[in-house]
């Protein structure tokens, strides 16, 4: 048995919903990813990409075209943001990492990216049916994911409302594809990012941070 077939084979079976390995282990792993980015952790960025690359198996699993894109698009995003970390792009004159609120002129540019964003992007999936089935949801999903770690990467403590915006949506679409613990640890993110914003809230007030975990 090779690993993919592994992966996207059936863990075990809850409240009538079968559990996939691919599904489980991916968001174990975006869970581990969304609390080092609460704690500012560099290593954010290694999770969400390891964690969007097993995620990419389990909704193709599901025939799931625009989670399939999403989980893409997690990897990308990851791998810009680790090398701006990185580099310090994100980073105050003493070493910190730089935790602020958007400007109103940022705020709009957001907004207005994701508004037209998933306007596009789910103009392609009603155009080509093949890439998803369930295309509004999918488009807003994938368009808020991006807005979101746009956002992280920018240090803007708005990334934690985007999260939410998104798992409004995700939370019912997971369960309703048979993701079920999709979407059950789509509600233990809810719990993390509410935790996360109040922290990033609070620090964004009082100053720059350390950047955990530049150094390892």
């Amino acid at each position: 048995m090779s690993a993919v077939t592994w992966l996207n084979g059936e863990a075990f079976a809850a409240f009538g919903q079968h559990i996939v390995w691919s599904d489980m282990i991916g968001n174990v792993i975006g869970l581990l990813a969304l609390a080092l980015g609460w704690r500012r952790s560099i290593w954010t960025w290694p999770a969400q990409f390891l964690s969007g690359l097993i995620l990419v198996g389990a909704y193709a699993s599901a025939q799931l075209s625009g989670g399939v894109g999403k989980q893409l698009l997690v990897i990308v995003v990851a791998l810009w943001g680790w090398r701006l970390w990185q580099r310090g792009g994100q980073r105050a004159q003493d070493g910190s990492i730089a935790i602020r609120f958007a400007t109103w002129r940022e705020r709009g540019v957001l907004l207005a990216g994701t508004a037209l964003g998933t306007l596009a992007v789910g103009g392609l999936f009603v155009a080509v049916p093949e890439l998803s089935w369930n295309p509004w949801p999918d488009a807003y999903i994938f368009v808020g994911t991006l807005a979101a770690m746009v956002a992280q990467a920018r240090g803007l403590v708005e990334f934690w409302f985007a999260w939410l915006l998104v798992d409004v949506v995700g939370v019912p679409l997971a369960f309703s594809s048979g993701l079920a613990f999709s979407g059950f640890v789509y509600l233990i993110y809810l719990a993390l990012v509410l935790w996360g914003l109040r922290d990033w809230w609070l620090r964004s007030r009082a100053g720059a941070t350390p950047l955990e975990g530049a150094a390892a």
